[in-house]
């Protein structure tokens, strides 16, 4: 891995990768196979930063045998469930291992269509290349509620990729707003310690960890259901609903936790809930989930409402692709052990569109047919 000042101005590559995290790296080792001219752009000083900032005791839904990237299994026992910083281990080991071209501490401010090449605009240098892949993922920026800036400064406010331990929440009455697996794990968590309320605003639909003496994704996977795509019956009905896995409200209650439902207010010191009823806090965590920023990107790949337009990761503005995307095509396109198909997806269509440049001609947004928000 390289740091930007190593890097010349005016850089010229055939594909350029943005994003280092699990996406941006499995689409390395594609791009790498086939012998192009590449590079990975991160943001921030080290891969995988996602996964840096996720709670210490984190601990991944999947075994380890579902966990791999292409080329490397994940180590350890492949039944066993890695924890966080086995992941940030394995990305590192992974980006070496292939010594793929990740350039670090280079934040890609703007991309745009040149006259033979896409321009990255990454502030003191530019770079140009031929095809780009944003492999950014769908976990970029916090999504907090506009009324918790009404709520006292008196109370300790986090979304959840603040949180780490316990420690970090002051003695008291804990919030802990979001029911989605990220929610749960948290509020479950901090009830050893805290008097903690789960405030969910939507229905989940719970699943067991493991089913007749298998894991869940035992089952998924040979059931077929994780290969369901997002344009299935099955696959369009599960991407429209929350799942928790190994989590359930009887679970958390059994812990102390009182569960609540939506918050949709807040003041002073106090949050509103759906039911009209309100609760004095010393802290409130936002385990409320992130949404895209892609402002940066001027190709007319979006919707009205900033979503991208594509088909499983291909725009229909030549050379421009995504991969890591939640649902971009199935259950799995966003988790670390089948991000590897899409990656490899996209790398046949670089491959592809590459004896094919130039090729840039646009389309407007809104045109592109199936529609699916990072």
């Amino acid at each position: 891995m390289t740091d930007k000042s190593t890097k010349a101005s005016g850089d010229r590559f055939e594909v350029a990768v943005i994003g280092g995290g699990q996406a941006g790296l499995a689409m390395g080792y594609f791009l790498a196979k086939q012998g192009r001219h590449f590079t990975i752009l991160e943001a921030s000083n080290s891969t995988g930063p996602a996964w840096r900032s996720r709670w210490d005791s984190l601990v991944l839904f999947t075994p380890r045998r579902y966990d791999s990237l292409p080329g490397i299994p994940f180590p350890g026992d492949p039944d066993g469930y890695p924890g966080r910083d086995e992941v940030i281990d394995y990305l590192e080991s992974y980006a070496a291992t292939f010594e793929l071209p990740v350039q670090l501490n280079s934040a890609v401010q703007s991309v745009a269509s040149g006259d033979d090449a896409f321009i990255l605009n990454l502030g003191a240098r530019t770079l140009q290349a031929d095809q780009v892949v944003v492999a950014t993922g769908p976990f970029q920026v916090p999504n907090v509620p506009a009324f918790a800036a009404d709520i006292s400064s008196d109370v300790v406010q986090m979304h959840s990729t603040g949180y780490r331990r316990p420690s970090d929440v002051p003695e008291g009455t804990v919030v802990v707003v979001g029911g989605g697996n990220t929610g749960f794990q948290i509020a479950k968590e901090l009830s050893s310690t805290h008097a903690v309320h789960l405030a969910i605003g939507s229905r989940q639909t719970p699943l067991p960890q493991r089913l007749l003496g298998r894991d869940l994704f035992w089952w998924l996977t040979k059931t077929g259901l994780i290969k369901k795509t997002v344009d299935s019956r099955i696959g369009g009905g599960a991407r429209d609903r929350d799942t928790l896995i190994g989590s359930s409200t009887r679970d958390v209650k059994r812990h102390g936790v009182e569960v609540k439902p939506r918050v949709v207010d807040a003041s002073g010191g106090a949050v509103k809930f759906e039911d009209g009823s309100e609760l004095e806090v010393d802290a409130v965590i936002w385990a409320t989930g992130y949404r895209s920023e892609y402002g940066w990107i001027d190709v007319p790949v979006f919707d009205q409402t900033g979503r991208v337009l594509h088909r499983r990761g291909v725009t229909d503005y030549p050379g421009l692709f995504f991969v890591g995307l939640t649902w971009q095509h199935t259950r799995g396109s966003a988790l670390l052990g089948w991000v590897k198909d899409d990656a490899e997806f996209i790398s046949e269509r670089i491959a592809a569109t590459a004896d094919k440049r130039p090729l840039h001609v646009g389309v407007e947004a809104g045109t592109a047919g199936t529609s699916q928000g990072a």
